[in-house]
This record gives C-alpha cells, structure tokens and sequence, in this order.
C-alpha cells in the first residue's frame, strides 16, 4: 500500500492567521500551495503525489474562492478518506478581526459585496460556518500574536527543530556595520595590535596576533559576557524558530581583534552544538 501524505488543508476566516500558518508550515518542511480554488484540489494531490516524493503538504482554502464553496465540503470529505487529510480552522473574535484589518489597511475579501467590514467580517463567518463545523482542529488567534501562533503551529505540526544557521562577521567599524547584523559587538576598547610594530601588518589569523589580544584581561572578561549573553540569547532564538543569526564583531579596521574575537565565539558556539560559519569580511 503507498504510503499516504501528510495533508493540511488551512482554511478560516480572513485575519485570523491562515498566512502566518502557512509559512509556518512551509518553515517546518510543507510544501505549500496557497489560495487553491477547491475543486482543483483532488488533481492538485493526484499530480503531486504521482509525479513526486513529497511527504507533506499545505494547502490554502478561503473566500477569496467563494465561488466554488458550493461543493467544498464535499470535496475536502473526500481527500480526507483517501489521504487522511487533517482541516486546520483559523479563527478569532470580531473585534480582533477588525482591529487587524486596520492595523493592515488591507481590504476584506468580501468588500466588494458589503461596504461595511463588520457585515463582511459577519457575511464570512456564515459562508465558512459548513467547514468550520468539519474542521479537525479550530484554532482561535484572538490571544495569540504571530510568534505565538508560529510556536503553537510548530509544535503541534513541526518535526525536531533545525538549529539556527548561524554567521559570525568580523568586520571594520571604518568600512560600516554589516547590514546583515542581528546583533553587534564593538571592540574598539580592546588593547590594540595595531600599534605594536611587530603586529601591524599581521592579522587576527596568526598566532602573535591572537595571543596578544587573548592576553589581556578586558578582553578575557568581555569574551565572557559575550558567551553569557549569547547562551541566553540562542535559546530565545531557537524557540523563536529563528532560520538564521547573523552575529557582528567589530573593530577599527576589521584586521586584529574582531578577528581572533570572531573565531574565539565561533569555537564557542560550537561547544553549544551549532555550527557558525566565519566570515572575516574585511581580510
């Protein structure tokens, strides 16, 4: 017997978190299709599941396909008998519907039917009433904001979580902070090679450099409140479900201490079980 696919079908009222979700879920391994007008969607499975080897997907469903709703129900009945689908139903109250939609400026589906957003907030609801009632899980927003939703859809649909990927930048504060940075030291204050003839025209790379830098004790007590920091913060990253981290060290010219203090948190990291990839930009 083939195996069968893990389908979600997200559906729900608009502004309730049907995007946040599918993103979401796209995050954590789906293949997404969003917006999918309902009768395409026996095909859609058929062709996906003859012509490739995905194992999970998301599909989309809203009013904005209001016009095909008339066999939705039936339709979704059938894909779950055939591939064990699960409907995910997103919701939330009136009032925080409204509120977003004007927070986001963006027009109702249904505007262009009723000219009032509480009728087109009402009007949806009755329409979405038939599929809500099939619904395998109905998930109300209203107390959520995205990171929260994006937590519980991870954890409810997501496998074990991929650490971060994470960049450590050594740069020069003289040629600009790297855009990129999600967050930045600066080691200006640190004891500078520069000025020792015999490391001038050396680099973070060799050995005198890095000894000299590694020698002096502000250097050792600012390593320590980096790796302090940066232990805290990697966890509230992961749990964030952050993808990627871009982590930022300066100096004057991104040539002496941003570079061995960029491979010292580098070997740091790696000790926490992540795998930083080190770029000295200005070598």
């Amino acid at each position: 017997m083939d195996s069968k696919p893990n389908i979600a079908i997200v559906t729900g009222l608009s502004g309730g978190g049907k995007t946040v979700t599918l993103r979401t879920l796209e995050d954590i391994g789906y293949f997404c299709i969003d917006n999918l007008p309902p009768p395409a969607l026996p095909d859609i499975l058929r062709i996906l599941k003859k012509y490739s080897n995905l194992s999970k997907i998301a599909v989309g469903i809203d009013i904005r396909s209001c016009q095909f709703f008339e066999k939705t129900v039936e339709i979704i009945e059938k894909i779950k008998k055939k591939y064990g689908a699960e409907v995910i139903f997103l919701e939330a109250d009136d009032d925080t519907i409204l509120r977003r939609y004007k927070e986001t400026r963006r027009p109702h589906p249904l505007s262009c039917l009723y000219e009032d957003l509480n009728e087109s907030i009402k009007q949806e609801r009755i329409l979405l009433n038939s599929i809500r009632n099939f619904a395998d899980r109905i998930i109300d927003t209203s107390n959520l904001n995205p990171h929260e939703l994006k937590f519980l859809i991870t954890s409810v649909y997501g496998a074990e979580k991929r650490p971060p990927s994470i960049n450590i930048i050594s740069f020069g504060f003289k040629k600009g902070i790297p855009t990129s940075a999600d967050i930045v030291f600066d080691a200006r204050f640190l004891p500078n090679p520069y000025f020792v003839p015999s490391l001038t025209h050396l680099t973070g790379k060799d050995k005198e450099v890095k000894d000299f830098v590694l020698k002096h004790k502000e250097t050792e007590d600012f390593l320590e409140h980096i790796k302090d920091l940066l232990k805290f913060a990697m966890e509230g990253y992961k749990k964030e479900g952050r993808a990627y981290i871009t982590i930022a060290i300066g100096c004057t010219g991104g040539m002496h201490r941003s570079v061995v203090l960029a491979e010292e948190i580098a070997n740091f990291l790696k000790n926490l079980s992540f795998n930083p990839k080190v770029i000295h930009r200005d070598l």
